[in-house]
């Protein structure tokens, strides 16, 4: 398994998806991803409270209306026999609207962390694929107690391994 991530078409739709194979137990990773606490720490300052998700990430560097992502909670499902489901609306004035969903499952002793974005355009999905990437490796780094890579060079490192848009 690599981490790089994929962008998948349906119509006129793109999915983009990433599996990262995480060596800490469900509950920490389930923790890492719901927790606004933690939250903050890798992606940005996260509100979640009656059934809404509100998350207002530092980076992109970018204005913060641009950055501000709004939306439902979809599936609330924590670790039951090593299976744990957090999904959402993603709501964000710079795309169409979309969800994104974070699928665990127990690997041994890891966890199996499925990542999709779908209901973006082609263009969009090819865009945020190396933020995302950029993203999921800050999660690691704050898993893994270590120093976190700054987002805008992260992107810039993994840019090059993407497709550029059409």
């Amino acid at each position: 398994m690599n981490d790089l991530g994929t962008v998948s078409l349906n119509g006129n739709l793109a999915t983009l998806s990433f599996e990262r194979r995480l060596p800490f137990p469900i509950d920490r990773v389930w923790a890492a991803i719901t927790d606004p606490a933690e939250r903050a720490q890798w992606f940005g300052t996260t509100h979640i409270a009656d059934g809404q998700i509100v998350i207002e990430p530092e980076d992109p560097p970018a204005p913060p209306e641009a950055k501000r992502v709004t939306g439902r909670i979809l599936t609330w499902q924590p670790p039951t026999n090593g299976h744990a489901v957090f999904e959402h609306e993603w709501q964000q004035r710079i795309v169409e609207d979309s969800v994104v969903r974070y699928e665990l499952r127990t690997d041994g002793d890891a966890t199996l962390l499925t990542f999709t974005h779908r209901g973006l355009s082609e263009r969009n999905a090819l865009g945020f694929v190396p933020g995302t990437h950029a993203f999921l490796d800050r999660l690691r780094a704050h898993l893994d107690d270590e120093e976190l890579p700054g987002w805008s060079e992260r992107y810039a490192e993994v840019a090059p391994n993407y497709p550029a848009w059409k």
